[in-house]
């Protein structure tokens, strides 16, 4: 049973992350997507925070770093990589702007299959001085977030727009079973052998990574609150970008640094990354938005 379960681990994270956005779509409406269409200044400062200060951030910070240059690459990927169904989640445990958390999960999703083999470049040739021909699956990366983010929460709005007693009935369930699942298949990824998609990296490599990781994922998230507040957005949709920023596609970043670039050194901050930011971006929302909310509400 293991084995099996080890040799489907991807089609497996596939499953819970679809399953994970079905359910989110229960919370939604037709309305909350039109919404972000009729006023998109939050997309748009969201889509900013995550495209333009979290590389730039990024770039900083390996700067200052005493890492090794396969590996400031590595981070330079990650940054690269936009959010996933992750966030999603987040935002809906955070009380968030889940329709705004998918809406840049799917833009974030497509621009950087043309931002990212350019950008990727620009750090191979600073750090290491060289470049190399990057080219995504573009067809095979839409029609995935298709298949794991749009269909099957386009399928939770019909369901509660059809069957909304039974939507009603499922949403208190699915606050709890959806973060469990989450936490199943971080599991099995972390302790999967490492030729079934499972991490491989030593414990003093982690300690390493794992602080820059940390320093990397609460810069993104601060930047992206403070644009969020330099153009007044509300609170909700500021922890939304928030998370947003906090969280990656490594997934993606793995399919860069280790099928495209086939170098096992820059895929170790996106497995570092995987493992940590889950948690310290939940940490890291939560205690901003408790501090957010408290002096909203000395202002009344």
């Amino acid at each position: 049973m293991p084995d099996l379960l080890f040799q489907n681990i991807d089609l497996l994270i596939d499953l819970v992350l679809a399953f994970i956005t079905m359910s989110l779509g229960l919370n939604l409406s037709k309305q909350d997507f039109s919404n972000i269409i009729a006023f998109p200044g939050s997309l748009t400062i969201g889509l900013i925070a995550q495209m333009v200060l979290l590389p730039l951030a990024a770039f900083a910070l390996m700067l200052t770093s005493d890492l090794s240059p396969a590996v400031k690459v590595g981070f330079i990927i990650i940054s690269l990589c936009p959010g996933g169904v992750t966030s999603n989640l987040i935002s809906y445990l955070l009380k968030g702007n889940v329709a705004l958390s998918i809406s840049l999960t799917v833009v974030n999703g497509v621009l950087c299959m043309f931002t990212l083999p350019f950008l990727v470049n620009l750090s191979l040739d600073y750090f290491f001085n060289k470049t190399m021909p990057i080219e995504l699956p573009v067809f095979k990366t839409i029609q995935h977030i298709g298949m794991v983010t749009i269909l099957p929460a386009s399928f939770g709005v019909l369901v509660r727009s059809k069957l909304p007693k039974i939507a009603d009935r499922l949403r208190p369930i699915l606050s709890y079973l959806l973060p469990a699942l989450l936490l199943l298949i971080f599991s099995v990824k972390f302790f999967a052998p490492a030729d079934k998609g499972g991490v491989e990296i030593s414990t003093a490599e982690f300690m390493e990574q794992g602080f820059w990781v940390i320093v990397l994922n609460f810069s993104g998230m601060f930047l992206g609150y403070l644009l969020g507040a330099a153009f007044r957005i509300n609170l909700k949709n500021k922890v939304t970008i928030m998370v947003e920023v906090g969280l990656q596609n490594t997934a993606l970043a793995l399919l860069v640094a280790g099928n495209i670039l086939k170098n096992p050194d820059m895929q170790k901050p996106a497995m570092v990354y995987a493992i940590i930011t889950f948690f310290s971006t939940l940490i890291f929302a939560w205690i901003i938005r408790a501090i957010s909310v408290k002096i909203r509400d000395r202002k009344k």
